[in-house]
């Protein structure tokens, strides 16, 4: 028997290591979400402050891993073979709910995911503990600390309102006294705002940084021989005080004599602070369980009794963790916040919600965010009739956006936001966390960074009436996971507790694998997604301000429509042809991705038009015109990507061996049709176009034929209405997708003609000229 709990140690060391990496792959947004939002530095800046923050956060980690020993139930009714099955559970549920979120590039709480763990853990082990000595449920409260659980789920709800709403309130004010022109304002206005988020940050490194570890109690002598011990917890006011002085006047002689950007300092102090926070304090959600496991076995190790009768009341005292323990797990977590891919999907979601510029939206409406919506904009009327008129002129004036001139370089992105929102995320952020770490109220960091940069993002008016109703969906979604986690954090760790319990010797190995199976299966289908999306030939935005640079560039898009819609045409045919549901299933998919793409250049007509010279407003008619013909093709291969697939999911009767057959002929002439159009406008060969062309009516009559068959069967043999329907349906569309390809060549040939026909004269005439 001494084997297996052997194996369950060396099992929890791995799961530390791997629950290390998804763990800071989750909660890397809560320190780089404004540094790199509003691109105050270079990448590998911030990474490398934040590396350091993690470094140092991790050595000043107490180590004192309460929450895993004591905080959630009372280790002292548990025996060792219990625990050993609870903090086992813990672990495996801890690193598969975690890696779920990384995949799908959603931000969890660590701490409520590892709290819920244990307590969901500890009950299941506490009722099969009930139910064989005959007790009743309400002995449940001897086993399990009720009132922490409470805690928790409050702290929830609570941090959730009160960071939106701090934020949202602080950013607006902010925003009011220095605007978005606020490099231009006096220099007392920066080193006084300098000095009031210094302060906050520097509170929040003492009071949640190092606040609870060995440093903090340290004990200092003044003058008479008297001695202030644990001067930091307890000189809190003292050192806000001197700490707003001294960055006042640090931050006005750094912008009157080395012409710093204040704004900037904040950053990198405020991701440093976050970042040391991070690892000091949220260590335990990683290896606090492994760590108590191993310091079980060792108790166990030393008494000689039987795991079944060794009690473990000695997790109930504190026992500090070796210190190359917590310097190992600070370079676990170094090494992956540098090469963890899921961590950046993470960070992009938050940044996404939060962007002040236009970006693709990831989150569909939901009733709940147009209700929201509504309310905010009836909310925004009632002040409009109760504040002056010349208030809220000034008001406006203030939230006025600079406008920005359209970079050149497209490889360049635009800041998510600016220098003072950024500042304001951290600043607000690092003052609730702090003032709920004197408080001793349970508190997830990330929920209160999130909801920060949220209610702030509000403030700010990002949420604009073109995005709001998607981003308020997109953060209700985030909440929504939250809750998730908590209850199928509980849930799952009960049931795993289970069935270790059922058979530990067996299950073990079974869930360990079963575990690694998974996790394999998610990093392989995370990659796979990656690769996908950076070899996928996206739809590129036209960004010329001539009709001749709008050809040439929208050339590529057109060739990418025409060989994804060949492709989905015949897989259509062929999907119908061999019945395969599965692939027609996965045509739809591809039709709502190509819909969704042409989609997005149709957003950016806004932007395109704007950028125009006054010379070349034809270019607008030009990609206009093409982008309506691309989406009328992709309609009707919707349109038949949608009938086919269901014809087949309703199990239909098949089509006749002769309607496979002239469906499939013309598939074949359509695929040259494509195949010579994709070929024309990637090789740039635009006089190709014309001989395409006149091929229209040979095509047009191909499918016109075809139709007329199926007239003449229909009233001979023809038996089954839903065949016929299907069949006229397929070649009617085909004969749509024929015509707006047509149109669209047509467009492209005439606008390519006229462009180049002057510039042969004017050529001609230059060289004229010259003779």
């Amino acid at each position: 028997m001494d084997n297996i709990y052997l194996l369950m140690i060396v099992a929890l060391s791995i799961l530390a290591i791997a629950d290390l990496i998804v763990g800071v792959s989750n909660d890397a947004v809560n320190f780089l979400n404004s540094a790199i939002g509003s691109k105050a530095f270079s990448f590998k800046t911030i990474m490398i402050v934040a590396s350091i923050g993690v470094a140092v956060g991790a050595v000043f980690s107490s180590g004192m891993m309460e929450v895993a020993r004591k905080g959630i139930f009372n280790p002292g009714e548990f025996m060792f073979s219990e625990i050993m099955i609870i903090f086992m559970a813990v672990m495996i549920t801890d690193i598969l709910l975690l890696d779920f979120f990384n995949s799908v590039g959603m931000p969890t709480s660590t701490t409520v995911s590892i709290v819920f763990e244990l307590l969901g853990a500890s009950v299941a082990m506490a009722l099969i503990k009930i139910a064989h000595d005959g007790g009743t449920f309400t002995d449940v409260v001897n086993y399990i600390n009720t009132s922490k659980a409470t805690e928790i789920i409050f702290g929830i709800l609570l941090s959730v309102v009160v960071a939106f709403s701090i934020g949202a309130i602080v950013q607006w004010v902010s925003r009011l006294l220095l605007s978005y022109d606020f490099e231009r304002k006096a220099k007392w206005v920066g080193a006084l705002f300098g000095g009031f988020a210094l302060t906050a940050i520097t509170y929040f490194i003492f009071m949640k940084g190092i606040k609870g570890t060995n440093y903090a109690k340290e004990s200092f002598d003044i003058l008479d021989g008297q001695t202030i011990s644990h001067f930091l917890e307890n000189q809190v006011l003292l050192i806000v005080a001197i700490s707003l002085v001294f960055w006042s006047l640090l931050s006005f002689a750094l912008i009157l004599f080395a012409k710093t950007n204040i704004y900037k300092l904040i950053i990198l102090v405020g991701t440093f602070a976050l970042a040391l926070a991070f690892a000091g304090n949220d260590l335990v959600n990683f290896i606090g369980v492994p760590i108590a496991g191993w310091q079980s076995f060792q108790a166990w190790s030393a008494s000689g009794a039987a795991p079944e009768a060794f009690a473990m009341a000695s997790l109930a005292s504190k026992v500090p963790t070796p210190t190359l323990l917590l310097v190992a797990a600070g370079l676990i977590m170094v090494v992956t916040l540098w090469f963890s891919s899921k961590a950046k999907d993470v960070v992009k979601t938050s940044l996404d919600l939060s962007s002040q510029e236009a970006t693709k939206e990831r989150f569909q409406p939901n009733f709940l965010s147009r209700i929201f919506v509504r309310a905010t904009i009836l909310m925004s009327q009632i002040s409009s009739y109760v504040l002056p008129k010349s208030w809220q002129a000034k008001i406006d004036k203030q939230f006025e956006k600079p406008v920005l001139a359209l970079q050149k370089d497209k490889t360049y992105e635009l800041p998510a936001f600016d220098l003072v929102r950024a500042a304001v995320n951290l600043m607000v952020a690092a003052v609730l966390i702090s003032i709920a770490t004197s408080m001793k109220l349970p508190l997830s960091t990330t929920y209160v960074t999130f909801m920060v940069a949220m209610g702030t993002s509000l403030a700010d008016k990002a949420w604009g009436a073109e995005s709001a109703v998607y981003r308020v969906a997109g953060v209700l979604n985030v909440i929504g996971g939250w809750f998730f986690t908590a209850l199928i954090a509980f849930v799952s760790a009960a049931v795993i507790a289970y069935f270790l319990n059922w058979n530990v010797k067996v299950m073990v190995p079974v869930l360990l694998l079963l575990a690694t199976i998974i996790l394999v299966r998610n990093y392989l289908a995370h990659s796979k997604k990656s690769k996908e999306q950076k070899a996928e030939n996206r739809l590129l935005k036209a960004e010329s301000s001539s009709v001749q640079g709008v050809i040439h560039e929208s050339a590529n898009n057109i060739a990418n429509v025409v060989d994804r819609g060949n492709r989905i045409y015949t897989n259509a045919i062929n999907g119908l042809a061999r019945q395969d549901l599965a692939m027609l299933k996965k045509n739809k998919k591809q039709v709502v991705k190509l819909t969704e793409d042409i989609d997005e250049l149709r957003d950016n007509i806004f932007y395109f038009i704007k950028n125009l010279d006054e010379s070349s407003v034809s270019a607008s008619n030009f990609y206009i015109n093409v982008l309506g013909y691309l989406q009328d093709m992709t309609q009707s291969l919707e349109y038949i990507s949608k009938a086919s697939h269901k014809h087949i999911n309703n199990n239909h009767k098949k089509l006749k061996f002769s309607q496979i057959k002239e469906l499939k002929e013309v598939d074949e002439r359509f695929e040259r049709l494509f195949q010579n159009t994709k070929n024309a406008f990637e090789s740039h060969s635009f006089a190709e176009i014309g001989k395409i062309l006149n091929r229209k009516e040979e095509i047009v009559s191909l499918v016109t034929d075809k139709i007329q068959k199926q007239v003449e069967r229909t009233r001979t043999e023809e038996s089954s209405p839903k065949n016929t329907t299907l069949y006229f349906s397929m070649l009617l569309e085909t004969k749509d997708l024929l015509n707006a390809t047509m149109n669209l060549l047509e467009e492209y040939y005439s606008a390519h003609d006229s462009s180049v026909k002057p510039a042969r004269l004017n050529k001609l005439f230059a060289g004229n000229e010259e003779e």
